[in-house]
C-alpha cells in the first residue's frame, strides 16, 4: 500500500477523488495545482496531518524541477505519482490559431514530459515507484472533435511506452490511465450521453490500475472493448459515419 502519494493537477474532479480515495487508505499526500482557492478547499476535507499543498502553473516549463524537488522533499519521499492535469481546449480555435494549437499541445504533452523527467529520474535513482499519467481515449484516433488534444494525448502514450521500458529494470512502474470522457466540468459544454463515466468511478478504476502495476488501463475498462474497432476501422468507412467523424 502507498503511504507517499504526489499528485499534479489535483483539484479536478477525477484527482481530487483520487485523493480522497489515497487519504482514506492512510496515505501521506501532496498535492499540487494552479487554482490556490480550489486546493485549500480540497485539503480541508482531507486529514490535516497527512497533507501538504503547493501551487503550480503547469505552462511554466521551466518550474517543473523545482516544483517536483519541493514535493517530494515535503513527502520525504515519494511511492506514487499521479500527473493528472489537462485540458480539452477549443478545437475550433486550434485550428485557426498556431498559439491555441500551442497551448493545448503543452497541457496535455509538454508539461507532463516536464513533470515526468524529473519524477523518471527520482524514481531510476530510489529504484522503487509508480508514475501513474492520465491521458485519453481520444489519442486512438484522431477524430475532427478533437484532434489536437488527441495528437497531444497520442504523443504522451508514446512517451510512456518508452519511459515505462527505460525505467523497467529499476523497478519502477509506469501506468498509462487511458480514460473514456467524464462527467466534470472540463465537460460541461459537451452533449452527456451512456459512455460518460463519473469521477468518482473513475477514481477508483485508477487507484486500482496504479495499485496492480498496470502497463496500460482503460478507465472505465469497457473502452478496451470499443476503442480498437474506432481505431481500426478503415478511414474510407470511418469518414461516412457521422458518429464517429462528425463535429
Amino acid at each position: 500500500m502507498s503511504s507517499r502519494v504526489l499528485i499534479f493537477g489535483a483539484t479536478s474532479a477525477i484527482a481530487a477523488e483520487v485523493a480522497r480515495l489515497y487519504a482514506a487508505r492512510g496515505a501521506r499526500l501532496c498535492l499540487v495545482a494552479r487554482n490556490a482557492e480550489k486546493l485549500a478547499r480540497l485539503a480541508l476535507e482531507l486529514p490535516a496531518d497527512g497533507v501538504t499543498t503547493a501551487v503550480a502553473d503547469f505552462a511554466n516549463l521551466g518550474a517543473a524541477e523545482d516544483v517536483v524537488r519541493a514535493a517530494i522533499d515535503a513527502l520525504g519521499g515519494v511511492d506514487v505519482a499521479l500527473v493528472a492535469h489537462g485540458d480539452l481546449g477549443d478545437q475550433l480555435e486550434t485550428e485557426r490559431s498556431f498559439a491555441a494549437a500551442e497551448t493545448t499541445i503543452v497541457a496535455n504533452f509538454t508539461s507532463a514530459v516536464a513533470l515526468l523527467i524529473p519524477l523518471a529520474n527520482h524514481m531510476e535513482s530510489a529504484r522503487a515507484g509508480t508514475l501513474g499519467v492520465i491521458t485519453s481515449v481520444a489519442a486512438e484516433r484522431g477524430r475532427p472533435r478533437n484532434y489536437t488534444y488527441g495528437a497531444a494525448k497520442a504523443a504522451l502514450n508514446v512517451y510512456l511506452q518508452g519511459l515505462r521500458s527505460r525505467l523497467f529494470a529499476a523497478g519502477v512502474k509506469v501506468t498509462t490511465l487511458k480514460l473514456g470522457p467524464v462527467d466534470t466540468p472540463m465537460t460541461r459544454t459537451h452533449r452527456k450521453t451512456l459512455v460518460f463515466a463519473q469521477p468518482a468511478a473513475v477514481a477508483r478504476g485508477i487507484v486500482a490500475a496504479v495499485d496492480a502495476g498496470a502497463a496500460e488501463a482503460y478507465v472505465p475498462g469497457f473502452w478496451a472493448a470499443i476503442m480498437p474497432i474506432v481505431k481500426h476501422t478503415p478511414e474510407r468507412v470511418f469518414q461516412r459515419l457521422p458518429f464517429l467523424s462528425g463535429r
